[in-house]
């Protein structure tokens, strides 16, 4: 199964093993807004929310210049890249998480930047529904025979 994986999937497997033991509800692939996909975010024990971009080579990196726009929604913001990534293409500001498929540590603390709560509460519904969503998907795949309420 770890071998049908893609390298930023690797990556964000261990990120989110490393963000449960922290007591986190990881979610990948999340769309915090439209037009917005993140990696993982995720949802800390005191409502908190951090977003965490896997990067798995410096063209990944170089590539993707969108992560400017997911700083407007999370208190935290991550980069995750292997032990072999070059760091010092990364931005200053933000945090920095080592992993690997397994794991991941926590190398570099961003500051925070909490969130207005109306825009918190408006996340932390998506994230919900969106979860149970998937839930749904994963316990009958042939839901959409089922009218919603």
């Amino acid at each position: 199964m770890i071998d049908a994986l893609l390298p930023g999937q690797r990556l964000a497997r261990g990120v989110s093993r490393h963000l449960r033991s922290r007591d986190f509800a990881p979610l990948p692939e999340f769309v915090p807004a439209p037009g917005l996909r993140v990696d993982l975010m995720a949802l800390g024990p005191q409502g908190e929310i951090w977003i965490v971009e896997c990067k798995s080579s410096r063209v990944d990196f170089v590539s993707d210049c969108k992560w400017g726009g997911y700083l407007a929604w999370c208190d935290r913001f991550f980069w995750a890249v292997d032990e072999d990534f070059p760091t010092d293409l990364l931005p200053e500001g933000a945090g920095l998480i080592i992993a690997d498929a397994w794991d991941a540590e926590i190398r570099r603390w961003p500051e925070p930047l909490p969130l207005p709560s109306a825009r918190r509460r408006a996340l932390i519904q998506r994230f919900a529904r969106t979860a149970a969503g998937r839930l749904g998907q994963l316990t009958d795949p042939d839901r959409s025979r089922v009218p919603l309420a």
